[in-house]
């Protein structure tokens, strides 16, 4: 009976103080107004991607001579492009193009260098070598010089912008995760776990990734911004997402071409980009003050 109860009670504690965490991660993240500010973009533009088929008022390729170049009204929000297409609707399917293009690139840079980096960091040093090699090689080349030839060599599209991602951004999560496995290979828990006879697996995926993974996350919510930059950029130059698919870049080279006369194409095309960089930069380092105790304003 006894054992009944003290069971019961460590549920209840633990449960008060989970609770107590989260309170006390949402009132520290309530009194950053940057922070909240970054969650507010962040999670609109989550939601306008997942419900732009909704959202959208028109057909964002259908075209509509008649209608082109219109500046914003009540039946065009951000008026109509060269080709009476409307922009507001491109606007928001751009948005996601560009969030499935960042997150599943980032998803799988971050988990490729998260496994590369474990063994780098925890193999025989000859492992180490090689990995250090490979990342070196792949980071020394320009991003939009390797995306350019890549394209030229595959095409573009939409999976070739992941590619390009995927590729020129494992070094810089293997080297991070890299360094801190080393940092940690000699704690003292990892050797006890050691001794016990624990395996290589084990240590890294068990012990060592709960450890690695949580300022892992707060970067790569950092590097969104980028990803979406790069693919922006190379829609631009015209080496991106092909039309007519709607993508901020290539609402950008739209505009540029009418920048006199026409204003609005640009600025549509360039608020959301300037907006998302500024909600996941202010997110991220909101989340990286809270959890890492160094950083905390109210330390």
């Amino acid at each position: 009976m006894d054992t009944t109860e003290n069971v019961t009670t460590r549920k209840s504690q633990a449960s008060r103080i989970k609770k107590s965490n989260f309170v006390s991660f949402i009132s520290r993240f309530a009194r950053d107004p940057l922070g909240l500010f970054g969650l507010i973009i962040v999670v609109l533009m989550v939601l306008s991607a997942v419900f732009a088929s909704w959202i959208i008022p028109y057909d964002p390729i259908a075209l509509d001579i008649l209608h082109r170049l219109e500046p914003p009204s009540a039946a065009h929000i951000m008026g109509t492009d060269q080709l009476g297409r409307d922009v507001f609707s491109r606007v928001i399917m751009g948005g996601r193009i560009a969030l499935k293009v960042a997150l599943v690139s980032i998803s799988m840079a971050l988990s490729f260098g998260l496994v590369l980096g474990l063994i780098a960091g925890y193999g025989p040093p000859w492992v180490d070598r090689l990995m250090i090699i490979f990342f070196d090689t792949i980071r020394s080349f320009p991003t939009i010089i390797f995306a350019l030839a890549i394209v030229t060599l595959v095409g573009p599209s939409v999976n070739t912008i992941i590619l390009v991602v995927i590729i020129t951004t494992i070094p810089v999560y293997g080297r991070i995760v890299r360094a801190q496995t080393q940092s940690m290979k000699n704690n003292e828990f990892i050797l006890a776990e050691r001794a016990m006879g624990a395996g290589m697996p084990r240590i890294l995926f068990v012990h060592m990734l709960p450890n690695i993974i949580g300022p892992l996350l707060i970067i790569a919510s950092m590097d969104i911004p980028a990803v979406v930059t790069i693919e922006a950029g190379l829609s631009f130059l015209g080496v991106g997402i092909r039309p007519p698919t709607p993508s901020w870049g290539s609402i950008l080279n739209d505009g540029y071409s009418f920048i006199r006369n026409t204003p609005w194409l640009i600025i549509s095309g360039g608020i959301p980009l300037i907006l998302t960089t500024l909600g996941f930069t202010f997110l991220g380092e909101s989340l990286r003050d809270i959890f890492d105790p160094k950083l905390r304003k109210d330390v």
